[in-house]
């Protein structure tokens, strides 16, 4: 028998019962409307199974997860990086985002 994966709060915010993985950090997948398999490149250790948890809890607490992630991104957007920092953080945006468009095409090349 398996134990259910649940979410649960061990001080960091909400997270999988079975790892630390939060549900912050699915937020932003779920928001670029990244696919299960997509989120299992980046994160390799979850399964489809704890990632359909975290979307149900997203779901469900729509609001309160809209609003940690707001703070989040205001919290960030205060920190500030040297300039050299910020340069090889927009070109690994750009990689990130290429990589993610091309997974999303079919075999054929077609979009999906």
């Amino acid at each position: 028998m398996t134990t259910p994966i649940t979410i649960v709060d061990r001080g960091r915010g909400p997270q999988l019962s079975t790892s630390r993985i939060t549900v912050q950090d699915l937020v932003p997948y779920f928001q670029e409307g990244c696919s299960y398999d997509e989120i299992i490149e980046w994160i390799p250790i979850l399964t489809p199974e704890e990632i359909r948890v975290i979307e149900h809890y997203v779901e469900e607490h729509k609001e309160e997860v809209a609003e940690t992630d707001r703070r989040i991104r205001e919290r960030a957007a205060t920190r500030r990086n040297p300039p050299e920092v910020e340069k090889i953080l927009q070109e690994s945006r750009a990689v990130r985002r290429a990589l993610v468009d091309k997974l999303r095409e079919k075999p054929n090349g077609e979009a999906r």
